[in-house]
């Protein structure tokens, strides 16, 4: 092996390890948002974001934009 070849598996193991970490942060991002901004369906959110990523980039921003989106709380009601 040249030293060519070796760079070139270097740079390859780089990208590699790269795209494992994107992907594994864009699947940890919409539950942790949601964990810190305390929305009640956190769990859910969480989920969503892993099982969209997987199944198909396609629905993740709709995770993503959950996890931001709180649900509206009920009103106290208030008595004469």
């Amino acid at each position: 092996m040249s030293g060519y070849d070796i760079f070139a598996w270097i740079v390859l193991i780089i990208l590699i390890a790269c795209v494992v970490a994107v992907f594994c942060i864009a699947g940890w991002l919409p539950g942790h948002i949601a964990r810190s901004r305390n929305h009640p369906w956190a769990e859910a959110v969480t989920v969503a974001g892993w099982v969209t990523l997987i199944c198909g980039f396609a629905l993740w921003p709709v995770a993503l934009i959950w996890a931001y989106v709180d649900s509206p709380r009920p009103r106290a009601e208030t008595r004469p």
